[in-house]
């Protein structure tokens, strides 16, 4: 049997449901006394287009033609972009791991898609590429999300938990010899959409503009009654529930928008500090993701009790597309990276489909 390799050189490719830009991270990863360890190399987030905003905004409601079209153009895109940082950074890697653009994930429909072909990105990066981690997963009656619990533990195993604030808030944490995680609630994918319709703005920077609302008991209390809130882990949440859910509730609230982004940071915080609370475990929390430099945001978790730990920017920012090229190396390794106490499938699996340029 050959000895597997214990250091490699991996590109990270992320889009988040967020929109703010897609992640690039080129990172060593070496492996020494049966734990892995990293080091990040070379990093860079490419603002969308305006024409790809479209494109990834709209793109659910296309024909399926179109929508297959926009698939291997979209992975052209990432292999074009991932060859071009590549060479711009002077480095060589082993391989590029992506996670693609969710369009679609209604896993009770057994349906997950990720736009961005691994077959365009291979062809067009000039380089082997990992991709579609999620869909095996689903097939075996499981979410197919998060994935990135597999690569907290197996990166940063000193921490009791860790929660990312992208799009949707998740948690993953350690509990009797298991690896559990779940989405917590929709968090930037919903505030985003507040700022850039109310505000015209694409964020609220450190959440100044809702740190001065007032916060609207009724409506928070709309929020926290969600049906998703009463379900039992593992679950997870897709951009067609929050749509569907989420915001037209928040549209029909007759309260002045500045309140509307004050009282869903307070809905955020809330269904966060419940989790915590719920397993007893929990005391030390690594967190990162965009909603990290929400400074209001974590005042209000803070203000909880929760003991919060926020990383360096740069981690924060890719923590996300390093896991992936984390989760990559251990589907090349023919190794567990999607793990059936995470995501309730029918077992564990080594899932990712790998594509040769």
């Amino acid at each position: 049997m050959n000895k597997q390799p214990t250091s490699y050189k991996v590109l990270g490719i992320m889009s988040g449901t967020s929109l703010d830009g897609l992640d690039l991270c080129i990172a060593n990863y070496q492996l020494e006394n049966q734990q892995w360890k990293f080091e990040i190399l070379a990093t860079e987030t490419l603002t969308y287009s305006d024409h790809w905003k479209q494109q990834l905004t709209n793109c659910e409601t296309i024909s399926g033609e179109k929508l297959i079209k926009l698939h291997f153009e979209y992975g052209e895109f990432l292999g074009k972009s991932a060859l071009k940082f590549i060479q711009n950074k002077r480095e060589q890697v082993d391989f590029i791991s992506s996670h693609g653009h969710t369009i679609f994930h209604q896993t009770e429909k057994k349906i997950t898609f990720q736009l961005g072909s691994g077959a365009a990105l291979a062809a067009h990066s000039k380089h082997k590429v990992i991709a579609d981690f999620r869909s095996q997963d689903v097939s075996l009656g499981g979410q197919g999300a998060p994935l990135v619990p597999a690569g907290d533990v197996g990166l940063f195993p000193e921490f009791d938990s860790c929660i990312n604030l992208g799009g949707i808030c998740n948690l993953s944490f350690q509990s009797k010899g298991s690896l559990l995680a779940y989405d917590i609630a929709p968090c930037n994918m919903v505030l985003n959409y507040l700022m850039q319709k109310h505000f015209n703005q694409e964020f609220d920077r450190g959440g100044e503009i809702s740190k001065s609302g007032e916060i609207n008991l009724s409506m928070l209390e709309q929020l926290n009654k969600l049906d998703f809130y009463l379900k039992k882990s593992p679950k997870s949440l897709g951009k067609e529930w929050v749509f569907n859910h989420v915001v037209p509730l928040i549209d029909a609230a007759k309260i002045a928008p500045v309140n509307k982004l004050c009282t869903f940071n307070h809905h955020i915080a809330f269904q966060i500090t419940k989790a915590i609370e719920n397993e007893k475990s929990i005391k030390r929390i690594l967190m990162t993701g965009g909603g990290s430099k929400n400074n209001f945001l974590i005042e209000l978790l803070k203000s909880s009790g929760l003991s919060i730990e926020i990383p360096n920017v740069q981690l924060i920012d890719f923590k996300e597309a390093l896991i992936f090229g984390y989760l990559g190396i251990k589907r090349v390794r023919e190794e567990v990276n999607v793990f059936k106490s995470v995501t309730a499938s029918a077992k564990d699996t080594s899932s990712g489909s790998i594509y040769l340029p």
